[in-house]
């Protein structure tokens, strides 16, 4: 297969590919009985009705500042594009593995702009992850890599739907054509034998935050994905079904807030009995802000009155660092 690069001076960016791309058909949810967590969802059809605005900006501020996750529905992205990012997604890992190799990000430079292959990290002494993951950055010149082939073919597709989560959803700080390495991520978990997970302790990635703004992590029936709402609260589940969209808040967005909005503390671990076997294909969105965002606390009248505003963590604009740096 031909090793090409996108035109991405040429994009058009309004129309979808008509590239022939077989249907994807989700798993079916576990039927075990889990602890899900009781999250808030954001409607976000209710933006423009009268009081939508003050009525999700007050989910919101519960939301994120109390759990660090919530749901957002209705926010203009079909189920069928979603469904075919999804069958983008498995279209990629259908490839060979050395087919694969050959779109490698190159990794050694903290530069995850491609494919990371499986067994990247060492999840215990001699036990690899079973863990792989694509990352698309932007098609824009600035992050211009070679594809595979079924990224050519759709990359129509995949622009619109993360132009639409940049231009309608976030637009403050994270224009689409701006330099900055928010990523689309196809992410794979590869079923692990009864040993494995014994070895691992049926961790599949370890706790942590994201760094970034915000985290989108779309339609997943496969039970893996555990939360916390504080660090001392215990693991539960995020129930993310059709039609819905899980948030998290992330690193930047904390430090903005100077610690009012928390970053969500998240893990992956090993299936539930009915879903035992099977190999986990995720979609997920990890926003990170542009160069014209500077990090600096927010001056906001409510982290003032609740005394989150510091003036000695506010970056003074002649000294901005911009969010790239």
């Amino acid at each position: 297969m031909a090793i090409q690069t996108l035109d991405v001076k040429n994009s058009p960016h309004d129309d979808v590919s008509a590239s022939p791309l077989e249907g994807y058909a989700h798993p079916p949810e576990t039927t075990q009985q889990l602890d899900y967590a009781d999250l808030i969802t954001l409607d976000i059809s209710l933006f423009n009705a009268p009081g939508g605005k003050a009525r999700l900006a007050e989910q919101l501020k519960q939301a994120a500042h109390e759990v660090s996750f919530f749901y957002i529905t209705n926010f203009g992205l079909t189920q069928d594009q979603i469904d075919r990012q999804y069958a983008i997604g498995r279209e990629i890992y259908a490839l060979p593995f050395e087919e694969r190799l050959k779109y490698r990000a190159p990794l050694e430079e903290g530069n995850y702009n491609g494919y990371r292959p499986l067994g990247s990290v060492e999840l215990v002494p001699g036990q690899p992850d079973k863990v792989e993951m694509y990352n698309l950055f932007e098609f824009i010149p600035q992050t211009q890599r070679t594809q595979p082939d079924v990224i050519r073919r759709h990359w129509k597709e995949i622009e619109q739907v993360r132009r639409h989560i940049h231009e309608k959803v976030l637009i403050n700080g994270h224009r689409y054509e701006a330099n900055c390495d928010s990523a689309l991520r196809y992410m794979m978990s590869r079923a692990k034998s009864p040993e494995e997970n014994e070895k691992c302790k049926h961790i599949y990635t370890r706790d942590q935050t994201d760094f970034g703004t915000l985290t989108f992590v779309f339609q997943q029936p496969v039970a893996a994905l555990q939360m916390k709402r504080s660090p001392d609260a215990e693991w539960q589940w995020p129930r993310i079904p059709e039609g819905c969209t899980a948030v998290n808040i992330a690193d930047i967005v904390e430090f903005l807030s100077n610690g009012y909005l928390k970053s969500g503390i998240h893990r992956v671990v090993s299936l539930p009995a009915d879903q035992v076997g099977l190999d986990r294909l995720g979609l997920l969105y990890f926003i990170r802000p542009s160069d014209v965002m500077n990090l600096g606390a927010i001056d906001s009248p409510l982290l003032r009155r609740l005394g989150y505003y510091s003036h000695e963590k506010q970056v003074d604009k002649d000294i901005a660092i911009p969010a790239t740096e």
